[in-house]
């Protein structure tokens, strides 16, 4: 049972100054969510409990958005205000738990994970990239539920992967894979960012993963790269061989928001699937289009 997320959120967001320049990216909101309340609502909804957020000194307003806001609600309740209330009440459920690390130098992904492992302890757990807002089928779980349920068929790693063109496999981790089913393929291999020409398949690896606690052990054992950064992918590549790593093609999908397009991407489609906001969304892009 995957019971602890862990969300690395510790980045800088240099790609969207000015506007990150004060606020967090994680908080740039999609419609009228942050991008990290999208992330810890998937954790929540495939059964997870315990939040786990590696933070910057730059990342207050992360923590604050997960906390009590005794001002507000006390407005909105002397208003009563009680839609907007459970709006609120909602961000944080009360058997939800939210811890917060502090990592001391953005050193990459590797070393974002590696800071969850007093917390996380001797147990598989899960991964999710606030950057890559992750939209299920309509009606159907979650992206992060699907991998859970294959995770208690196929224990072992498991990584969200999507097919992508041949010609954009230079911008993803990239895995070799033998199929178990449909959906779930045995890893027997990675390659960070391989050109086309020698990439071992199309299928890069999402910004969702459910890791074996013996990941935290072959990150140590990763030299520092570039920037003296400790990427998560070389962990995992490093447990290939040593206990099973699986592929697995989700449903639904995955909005690269840590990318100017993807975000406003996801902005424009959650907005059109919005039954309060489609309609004027939908007239005004016809009319801006006109």
């Amino acid at each position: 049972m995957i019971t602890k997320a862990v969300f690395p959120v510790g980045g800088l967001g240099t790609r969207f100054l000015p506007a990150t320049k004060a606020i967090p990216k994680e908080m740039l909101p999609v419609v009228d969510k942050p991008l990290i309340q999208y992330a810890v609502d998937e954790a929540y909804a495939a059964g997870i409990r315990q939040m786990i957020f590696i933070t910057g000194r730059h990342k207050r307003a992360i923590g604050d958005h997960f906390d009590a806001a005794f001002e507000l609600e006390y407005e909105l309740e002397r208003g009563r205000k009680t839609e907007l209330l459970k709006l609120v009440h909602a961000i944080k459920p009360d058997d939800m738990d939210c811890v917060f690390i502090r990592q001391p130098r953005p050193l990459g992904l590797g070393h974002a994970v590696l800071c969850a492992e007093r917390v996380v302890g001797n147990e598989p757990f899960a991964v999710l990239l606030a950057d890559d807002l992750m939209v299920g089928p309509p009606g159907g779980p979650s992206v992060l539920k699907q991998m859970v349920d294959a995770y208690e068929s196929a224990p072992g790693t498991v990584l969200a992967v999507q097919d992508v063109p041949r010609e954009d496999t230079r911008r993803y981790g990239v895995v070799d894979v033998r199929g178990v089913n449909e959906s779930l393929a045995e890893v027997f291999g990675m390659v960070e960012k391989p050109v086309p020409e020698v990439a071992p398949s199309t299928l890069a690896v999402a910004g969702r993963y459910i890791l074996s606690p013996s990941v935290f052990r072959s990150i140590r054992r990763q030299p520092q790269g570039a920037g003296g950064e400790i990427q998560l992918t070389d962990g995992i590549a490093a447990l290939i061989g040593t206990e099973k790593v699986y592929a697995y093609r989700y449903q639904g999908k995955r909005y690269d928001c840590g990318s100017k397009t993807g975000f406003l991407e996801a902005t424009i489609d959650l907005a059109l699937a919005d039954p309060e906001l489609s309609g004027a969304v939908r007239a005004h892009m016809q009319k801006a289009l006109s």
